[in-house]
């Protein structure tokens, strides 16, 4: 069996047996806050136990190290629409410690894509045409540092309501532990 027919059995079950019941919200957050978090997949379920939230209390949109690489991505554009359309009025943004996108290898990541079958000339092409790849794929030196550059790429987005609080938490992978790196209730 693959993993999409495992994935398919089980969620037949799942369906069968109505597990889905305790699971039940708006897609309104109950908290009204949207989260950007890492993709990590230690955070999958500790994310929402170590902050208290439960299907149902908040939007959260994951992306390779919490970042914002680009201001009119899809990842400010959900934050967007998760405070327009879904009245979130606070967002957070959570790195954590040991992120793989800190210090990561690009040199090291692209012989990987190419190991894969992606083509030097495929590559080429891009960096000819205006696309510096390793750069697009270049992670940061720090978590902290990141987590603060979000923060503000958010705030200071001309679509970005003035009154929307923006924090910037970095979590330890291992416990859970949150320590802040911009209360966004401070106002400085």
């Amino acid at each position: 069996m693959n993993k999409l027919e495992e994935i398919l059995e089980f969620n037949s079950n799942f369906v069968e047996n109505k597990e889905y019941e305790k699971y039940i919200a708006t897609k309104h957050p109950n908290k009204k806050m949207v989260i950007l978090s890492c993709m990590d997949t230690r955070l999958t379920e500790l994310l929402p136990k170590a902050m208290n939230l439960k299907n149902g209390d908040v939007k959260i949109v994951k992306n390779a190290g919490a970042t914002v690489m680009h201001p009119f991505g899809s990842i400010v554009r959900s934050i967007i629409v998760a405070i327009y359309e879904f009245e979130a009025d606070e967002v957070i943004v959570v790195g954590h410690h040991g992120c793989g996108m800190c210090n990561l290898n690009t040199e090291d990541l692209l012989k990987k894509i190419v190991d894969r079958g992606i083509s030097q000339d495929i590559i080429e092409v891009l960096f000819n045409s205006g696309i510096d790849v390793r750069q697009w794929l270049h992670g940061f030196d720090s978590v902290e540092e990141s987590i603060m550059h979000s923060v503000e790429s958010i705030k200071n987005h001309p679509l970005m309501p003035k009154n929307i609080v923006i924090h910037g938490l970095v979590m330890d992978p291992k416990t859970g532990k949150l320590d802040i790196v911009k209360n966004g209730y401070d106002i400085i």
